[in-house]
């Protein structure tokens, strides 16, 4: 057997074991701080245990993110906002009558808030947001900004297609995301004491209904921007 059977070098060439552990890291750190802090909250989570269950230690955390805010900052970008990107992306493209879209878009936040830590996080920064205005900065910012902007940009539109009553488009962007919002946290907040929690995906259904019928006009309510009364 010669040496060059030995030490691998007739294999082919593939990054070394730890440089690839390496550029894994920051996605295993970010990971373990998104449990940590949907189990302890942000002031309890301590920078130990994120590294312990990102399996480094203190030191090599800090090689990555100086701050519980940078790590936050980073949960958020990594863990949520791209699903929201996803839904902008989405919204921006759909040709078809407005209110079609609302059932998509509040299935669709239904389903990341069942199979995330989504509500966890959201309730820590409505606890935490006083001692901590960071988390709120970042949270406002990242998601609750931009969902709100899309809403009201997609409302905005089916008011100038007369496909909507008038009104204030960023109100009516409250209205239909409110309920959803008030049905997670009550998931969150009320799991271990609740029988009967809201079903997010039937709320999803009979809400966007419920809001269709109303921004599409009535006798009783008016019409819609550009249609003619009955």
């Amino acid at each position: 057997m010669t040496l060059k059977s030995l030490t691998g070098a007739s294999m082919p060439n593939q990054p070394p074991k730890r440089r690839r552990r390496k550029t894994e890291r920051p996605a295993e750190i970010i990971a373990s701080a998104l449990d940590v802090f949907a189990d302890k909250g942000f002031a309890a989570a301590k920078l130990d245990d994120i590294a312990r269950l990102a399996g480094i230690s203190k030191g090599t955390l800090y090689l990555y993110f100086e701050t519980k805010e940078e790590m936050f900052r980073a949960v958020v970008s990594t863990a949520f906002a791209a699903d929201f990107e996803k839904m902008e992306a989405f919204a921006s493209g759909f040709e078809g009558p407005t209110t079609q879209l609302f059932p998509i878009m509040l299935s669709n936040i239904a389903a990341l808030a069942a199979n995330s830590k989504l509500p966890a996080i959201a309730k820590m920064v409505i606890a935490e947001s006083r001692n901590f205005p960071d988390l709120a900065r970042i949270w406002h910012d990242d998601i609750v900004s931009r969902v709100l902007d899309t809403l009201t940009k997609l409302i905005a539109r089916g008011q100038k297609r007369g496909e909507l009553v008038a009104g204030d488009a960023r109100l009516h962007a409250f209205s239909l995301v409110g309920p959803m919002v008030m049905a997670l946290l009550f998931r969150e907040v009320f799991a271990s004491t609740a029988s009967n929690p809201p079903d997010l995906q039937a709320l999803a259904l009979q809400h966007s209904k419920t809001i269709i019928h109303g921004l599409q006009g009535s006798p009783t309510t008016g019409t819609a921007s550009g249609r003619k009364k009955t």
